[in-house]
């Protein structure tokens, strides 16, 4: 009988610039920044899986403490959501949390003066019930790479203009009294062979697309790519998450 697989591998790094991490990543059960992981996932052998990027906001204060605080919230949530939901049930279980992650992220930064403002992005990967999904809060991203072609499938919540270029404009706290998630069902566009990528803009913004195709290509791990971004000069923290689906 044939099963899908998922070949995953997952790093984070400080980069050449700053002094601490604030990003984070989650692969299953594990969850760490500046750090690397190897997972093999049969999907007929569970009903769920959650890979998530989380970019705690440069230039907040506390923003490794909000990546943090987001991803631990989001693996106990995950792993405690019900089966049988529909895509609009699905959807809504998880705009409930934003608004409950929301609230608990606004509170601590109101609560200790050096957090006040810390936020964070999220872009997450969910398999749920034999459906694939992306999610998105910020200017992380989730790409996918089909036939050697890459393809940014989330938006990036920015506000692009001469004075504010990559200006994010949603996220989880960091003084957002709106945040909202982008969610698909790209279950149809997730075929065997191909390759996501999630990742922080410590990646995008130092490693151009083209470059990052060629990368996946050739078969390079996450760790790689977080070190071809540290390589082009690494002014940012760097994460990412590879997903390599094969039918076997």
């Amino acid at each position: 009988m044939t099963m899908r697989h998922l070949f995953i591998t997952a790093a984070s790094h400080t980069g050449c610039v700053r002094s601490k991490n604030e990003d984070m990543v989650l692969v299953g059960d594990w969850c760490a920044r500046n750090a690397k992981v190897r997972k093999i996932v049969t999907l007929e052998k569970t009903d769920r899986y959650l890979c998530s990027v989380a970019d705690g906001m440069g230039g907040y204060s506390g923003g490794d403490i909000a990546s943090k605080e987001v991803l631990n919230n989001l693996q106990f949530f995950y792993s405690d959501i019900p089966t049988g939901l529909s895509d609009e049930e699905f959807r809504k279980l998880f705009d409930d949390w934003l608004r409950s992650i929301s609230i608990q992220i606004s509170s601590q930064g109101l609560s200790n003066k050096e957090c006040s403002d810390m936020g964070t992005t999220l872009v997450a990967f969910a398999y749920y019930q034999g459906q694939f999904y992306w999610i998105n809060c910020g200017d992380s991203r989730l790409y996918l790479l089909h036939d050697g072609h890459l393809q940014q499938l989330t938006t990036d919540h920015t506000l692009n203009s001469a004075q504010h270029s990559g200006y994010v404009t949603n996220c989880i706290g960091g003084g957002n009294k709106h945040s909202y998630i982008d969610m698909e069902n790209f279950t149809k566009l997730f075929r065997d062979g191909d390759t996501l990528l999630l990742c922080s803009d410590g990646l995008s913004e130092m490693v151009n697309e083209e470059s990052i195709a060629q990368l996946l290509n050739d078969g390079f791990d996450a760790d790689a790519l977080c070190m071809a971004a540290e390589d082009a000069g690494g002014i940012d923290n760097v994460s990412a998450i590879v997903i390599r689906t094969q039918d076997i």
